[in-house]
């Protein structure tokens, strides 16, 4: 029977992953008509992630005693942010990365399908997450190498019929999206308050996505639908999204978190199937295998080798 820490960290992990899952399946839900285009849909995105996320902040914070507390009300959130003070935390280019990630994720699921998408973002994270660890020094072994290249397997037989369609650009901007999103996941890694420094990072995303907007103003489109969803997006399942995964991680081994996370696409999947009336061809489902699979022996290599260097 689970005691209450683990009913906890259960409940908060699912909830987590719905909430990754769901990004997905709204954006595709805005952007499919389009109800919306895909830099507004960024733009309001962010907006609403950051709103939130200093929300709750401002709730989340500790207790101090009166003439030590230190206030954080949202209108110095964002001058802290924007004015580069000592006292603000995240940085300019997690919030970079987190712009790429947001804008290239909107603008690829105007052509791929919710399914589609999430496979490719998820996989183009981890991926990216590995090759930035060989960067840093660190080596693979066999049975990581064997699940990187089965990986890529993956990926190549996903596209491979769609070479030279629209389907194409889709798949370049959501691996572009995945490598940002896997960039600022690797930088983040160190974090003594997660919470803090995603609020800061969302905060100063937004003038990226502002000035992109403005840029694609011809292809302005603001339905009531698409602008709905994408404030449920950005404070829904980005900002609160976030900060459940947060407390989540506190009770999840490494390997454990990276294991869960493989769920998230088959559940985009079936709230595409659910949602958006989408279908799953087979090309889809043996593409899902042979990249999950890949990133699975991954993280199953890494977690053997540590235990047998112990």
């Amino acid at each position: 029977m689970l005691n209450n820490n683990s009913f906890k960290t259960l409940l908060t992990t699912i909830l987590a992953l719905l909430a990754f899952a769901a990004n997905s399946v709204l954006a595709r839900l805005a952007l499919e008509v389009p109800d919306i285009d895909p830099g507004s849909f960024t733009t309001i995105r962010l907006i609403s992630g950051a709103v939130m996320l200093s929300i709750l902040v401002l709730i989340l914070r500790p207790k101090q005693p009166p003439n030590t507390q230190i206030r954080y009300p949202i209108k110095t959130l964002y001058q802290k942010a924007m004015l580069f003070e000592l006292e603000a935390r995240g940085s300019w280019t997690s919030a970079f990365m987190l712009f790429l990630y947001a804008g290239c994720f909107s603008f690829a699921y105007v052509v791929l399908d919710t399914a589609t998408g999430a496979l490719i973002l998820f996989g183009a994270v981890q991926i990216t997450m590995i090759i930035m660890s060989l960067f840093s020094g660190k080596k693979l072994h066999t049975s990581e190498w064997a699940g990187l290249v089965l990986a890529f397997i993956g990926f190549i037989y996903l596209i491979y019929p769609n070479l030279g369609s629209p389907t194409l650009y889709g798949f370049i901007l959501m691996s572009i999206a995945g490598i940002g999103w896997g960039v600022y996941s690797v930088r983040g890694r160190d974090s003594l308050n997660p919470l803090l420094d995603t609020t800061f990072n969302f905060i100063r995303a937004v003038p990226f996505a502002g000035f992109f907007s403005m840029l694609n103003l011809s292809n302005l489109s603001l339905g009531s639908d698409g602008i709905y969803y994408a404030i449920i997006s950005g404070a829904l399942t980005s900002g609160i999204g976030y900060a459940i995964w947060y407390v989540a991680l506190k009770n999840l081994q490494l390997t454990t978190a990276a294991v869960v996370q493989l769920s998230v696409p088959i559940i985009a999947a079936i709230g595409g199937v659910m949602f958006v009336n989408e279908s799953l061809t087979l090309r889809l489902i043996i593409s899902t295998v042979i990249i999950l699979g890949g990133i699975l022996l991954v993280i199953f290599g890494r977690a053997s080798f540590k235990i047998k260097t112990k």
